[in-house]
Parts: structure tokens; sequence; C-alpha cells
């Protein structure tokens, strides 16, 4: 049985890594406090000065939006370090990103559907997704959570670098964002 997935301590450490205010120019996510933009801040109800933002409020946005909405808490059942390497890229990239990279690395490892069937490259996490991984989970073993993690950092990687490369006010953040996201 897989270890739980603490998702307390998740978002503690990655409001830790977010750090506090941030109002970079380069950033197009404008104020940011632990991680959350205003955007998402007043998409769930804060109307405030972002400075004053509350540790509290960000840390219930990113269970809510980053972890039970997408359904990583479901993925955390089978595959608790997917989960968590799926919650962080989710905050950086988005959910839709990052469940996309999950199913694209599904349906790459599943030599040409022999040991299950490929699923749609977009979409939600669903009884498919959770089909296939339960199924590349039970061929490959205990290292196969490993080799799918390689997987996603790596789709994770290559994006950073094209996000940098076709917008060079990007390359402010992918030192950042290649020390403190993958791996």
């Amino acid at each position: 049985m897989p270890s739980p997935v603490d998702i307390d301590m998740l978002i503690e450490e990655l409001i830790d890594r977010e750090g506090g205010y941030s109002d970079h120019p380069a950033d197009r996510g404008g104020p940011t406090r632990y991680g959350i933009t205003q955007a998402v801040a007043r998409r769930n109800g804060y109307a405030g000065d972002m400075r004053g933002f509350p540790r509290v409020r960000a840390a219930a946005i990113y269970a809510r939006e980053y972890w039970s909405g997408p359904g990583y808490d479901r993925i955390a059942t089978i595959a608790p370090r997917v989960a968590a390497e799926l919650f962080d890229t989710g905050v950086n990239m988005g959910t839709a990103v990052a469940t996309a990279f999950l199913r694209r690395a599904l349906n790459a490892l599943n030599r040409n559907s022999t040991d299950y069937p490929d699923i749609p490259a977009e979409g939600a996490v669903d009884d498919k997704l959770h089909v296939a991984l339960s199924a590349f989970l039970r061929r490959r073993g205990a290292s196969g959570e490993a080799v799918l993690l390689k997987a996603l950092e790596a789709m994770q990687g290559e994006r950073y670098i094209r996000l940098a490369e076709s917008r060079p006010a990007n390359e402010a953040f992918l030192y950042g964002w290649l020390a403190n996201r993958i791996g």
C-alpha cells in the first residue's frame, strides 16, 4: 500500500518555497503572495491588497483548487509521489497542463497499448486515467512510479525552456523554475 500524502505538509513546503509578496515586472501574474496570484485570490473572494493576503487563505486555495479539485487526492491513493508532482506542477503551470503530462506519459509508456489502452491526451482525472495509471503500476511495480516521475519532470523542464525561448522576459524565471521545480 502506498504511503499517504500529507497534503498540509506539501502546501506548507510550497508556500515556504513560493515566499511572501512579489510583484516582478516580468511576471504576467501580477501581484502574488505565497504563490497565489491576484487573479486567483479575487476568483476566491479576496478583495484586499495582495500584501495582506492571509497564508491560511492561500493554503485553502491550494487544497481546493490544486489538490482535491483536479482529483490529485484520488491519484495519491495509488501513486503518492506522482500526485505530489502533479500538485506542484499544477500550481506552477496549471492543473490542466499537469494532468495532460500524466496522460501523455501513460500513453507513451503503455507499449503501443499492449499494457492498457491509450487515453485521451487532454482531460481531467477520470476513471480512464485512474485505470491506466493502475495498470501501469501493476505492470511496472515500484520502479514504475519513479520512471513516471522522470517522464513528468522531463516534460515540465522542456516546457520551461520553451516558455523562456518564446518570451525572453521569462528568462528571468527559468533558473528558479529549474532549480525549484525539477527534481
